[in-house]
């Protein structure tokens, strides 16, 4: 069988994101035939910096403006470079010469130095798309759906409205059809039947219509959010829906950091990533993690 083509987006150059792809080539070869958007002279310089050699067969697609690496520093040409690259993998998507792109961590003030107003890339997706794309992060023993991401907490309550959840959940759905889903509650206790605030109520109501509209029960809940991670709760539930970030990646991130991956669904693009920063404290010091890399490139190869 032919193995598929991956887009590898090279991230934010001056953390650990080359670093991973580099050391990675030879086992992420074996999965697909990746293809890297960064340009030979950055390579090069990455290259070099690492002091490790550049594989002989190794597939570029030239992209960005040339600067100089300052490892673990935060710098708009990095922050451009990097989106340059998310977009030249984006492009061999849709011109039907990748199969699925895999992005390396980007650096959100570096992009908001580089005049780039997105919150990150799943912000970018939506809005290059046109799409509601659902961000989810996990792993096979846990995934967690975010119905607000990178908002301030106060703003959550705002946002999350009765019409608004049901539709994520039933857009939900549609990338995963079947396989039954906890959602949280946004309320301590699930705010205990209106004690604790009436959130919950619409979340309740919202749940109800989705599961009658799909004419079987698919999400349950609200869970109470400090019971939803444990042991015996998990052993019932492998996707979760969480209500805004920390609530659900505080968990994830402290059972599963080092294999969890980051999932882009509702696009008519594949797109997974690591789900790891940038890590400018390790930049180019041959410290850096693969794990997530790995899991991610395996995550685009399944849908």
């Amino acid at each position: 069988m032919l193995k598929p083509t991956i887009a590898i987006s090279v991230g934010d150059l001056n953390g650990v994101g080359i670093e991973i792809a580099l050391r990675s080539h030879e086992e992420v070869l074996k999965l697909c035939h990746p293809i890297y958007c960064i340009s030979p002279e950055m390579l090069e310089q990455s290259a070099k910096l690492l002091d490790v050699a550049i594989p002989q067969d190794i597939k570029l697609q030239t992209t960005g403006t040339s600067f100089e690496i300052n490892a673990g520093t935060v710098c708009k040409e990095s922050g451009r470079y990097s989106y340059d690259s998310f977009m030249s993998a984006i492009a061999l998507c849709e011109e039907k010469k990748a199969d699925a792109v895999v992005t390396m961590p980007i650096h959100k003030e570096a992009w908001m130095q580089a005049g780039l107003h997105y919150k990150g890339h799943t912000d970018l997706l939506r809005q290059h798309f046109n799409q509601d794309a659902i961000m989810m992060l996990g792993c096979p023993e846990m995934f967690v759906a975010l119905v607000t991401e990178h908002i301030p907490l106060r703003d959550v309550t705002k946002v999350i409205k009765y019409k608004m959840l049901k539709e994520f959940l039933l857009t939900l759905h549609n990338s995963i059809p079947k396989a039954p889903i906890a959602v949280l509650g946004i309320n301590p206790h699930a705010g205990d039947n209106g004690v604790l605030g009436n959130e919950d109520m619409r979340v309740k109501k919202a749940i109800k219509s989705a599961n009658k509209a799909l004419g079987f029960e698919q999400f349950f809940g609200p869970v109470v959010p400090d019971v939803a991670f444990t042991p015996h709760f998990r052993a019932n539930f492998n996707y979760f829906v969480a209500m805004y970030h920390d609530q659900g990646l505080a968990p994830l991130k402290a059972l599963h950091f080092d294999e969890s991956v980051n999932i882009s669904l509702n696009l008519p693009i594949i797109r997974t990533s690591v789900d790891h920063g940038t890590a400018f404290d390790i930049a180019y010091k041959g410290k850096a993690n693969r794990l997530s890399y790995i899991n991610a490139v395996k995550s685009a190869l399944c849908f």
